[in-house]
């Protein structure tokens, strides 16, 4: 089997406005996403899909398309979307970095192969080792007081036993608002918080303890990449323990979190880490190290949450079972690109055993929300 064509589809998809998302990083109310289509000379075709915000990880829709178009795909045309590694390889010697366009290739030939053989993903990657059906957290944005109560209120009522709140802006707005989401939920629900770099690691160990009285289960990316030891600090600082998020994209970067004993739980996903064989390799290295891994989030739609769900099938140290992930971004939007949308209630995604991703992308809806 060979590829013939990698053609890319820019999609613009605002957010829900009660979904709309405030960080450390800003807002987020449109998206952004190339959706990609390998052809091959077997008439099987694959999709795959970009979760591109600048913000993150420097990838814009249009560089990410611009990346595919001119230097990836003249590369690849030709190759065999069996040979993962080969494509990998080729990618990563023609350009450094470009994590979420390299994931949007890899994850349309591992869609390839599972429609070719007839097999879901998750089989390809060794076969399922959980429920298809995943209970989620649910991420809400850095909200004002009013509406951080009202959301939280929200969210439990719709079953959600796992809340991230958004922390790293102003530290004083930020333990108010974790206050209220607690004072409104009680006290048996977990509450996570997420700091996207936003705090120095005085100001997130100020923050963990003037919430212990919040019960906080976990810290997320309490301080600026690249400082694994201000992570460790901070971990051997505070109650909560620490998950490592945007300071690791790669098997290198879990490798430093690991040295410096600076996590407790690595988040992972196939976008941040150029696709679903680069996030095995560091759920496996985690392992070793007796490091748990759970699943992040850039808000992704059908497509690249798919991907998600069978890397969470594909490996028992994706423990969401005790750190909950994030896989809600195709509710967060106003357009589902899919026919057949993933099953997504309450606090649970649900996917299905169709061969390959699991999604056929409808074409049409796609070209409604074409970029001009």
């Amino acid at each position: 089997m060979k590829i013939t064509a990698i053609k890319t589809f820019p999609v613009r998809i605002p957010l829900k406005p009660e979904f709309r998302m405030v960080s450390a990083l800003g807002k987020h109310d449109v998206s952004l996403y190339p959706i990609i289509r390998i052809e091959t000379d077997s008439d099987v075709d694959g999709v795959g899909e970009a979760t591109v915000i600048p913000r993150w990880s420097g990838e814009t829709v249009w560089s990410a398309q611009a990346i595919i178009d001119e230097v990836f795909a003249p590369l690849l045309i030709g190759r065999d979307p069996y040979d993962i590694e080969g494509i990998d390889l080729v990618m990563d010697q023609a350009a450094q970095g470009n994590w979420f366009a390299k994931s949007a290739i890899e994850m349309a030939c591992w869609d390839i192969q599972g429609k070719d053989q007839g097999k879901p993903v998750y089989s390809l990657l060794g076969g399922p080792v959980r429920s298809p059906k995943i209970r989620c957290r649910f991420s809400m944005g850095a909200y004002d007081p009013e509406r951080a109560r009202r959301r939280a209120k929200e969210l439990i009522d719709l079953g959600f036993t796992t809340i991230k709140v958004k922390v790293g802006t102003v530290l004083e707005e930020d333990i108010e608002r974790v206050r209220i989401v607690r004072e409104t939920i009680g006290p048996d629900y977990d509450i996570v918080i997420d700091a996207n770099c936003g705090f120095d690691v005085a100001t997130a160990i100020e923050a963990a303890n003037a919430l212990k009285d919040c019960n906080v289960a976990l810290f997320e990316q309490p301080t600026p990449r690249d400082d694994y030891h201000g992570l460790a600090e901070v971990r051997n600082s505070i109650a909560a323990e620490v998950m490592a998020d945007d300071i690791c994209f790669d098997a290198s970067h879990a490798m430093q979190c690991i040295r410096h004993q600076a996590c407790d739980v690595i988040s992972v996903y196939p976008g941040k880490n150029g696709g679903l064989r680069k996030s095995l390799e560091i759920v496996k290295l985690a392992a070793e190290h007796g490091v748990a891994c759970s699943i992040g989030s850039n808000l992704e739609l059908d497509i690249a949450s798919a991907a998600m769900c069978h890397l969470v099938l594909a490996h028992e140290n994706m423990n969401v079972e005790k750190y909950p992930g994030d896989i809600m971004g195709p509710i967060y939007h106003s357009a589902r690109i899919v026919k057949e949308p993933l099953e997504i209630e309450g606090p649970f995604i649900t996917l299905s055993d169709r061969p390959g991703l699991g999604v056929d992308v409808d074409w049409g809806t796609v070209e409604e929300h074409l970029m001009s």
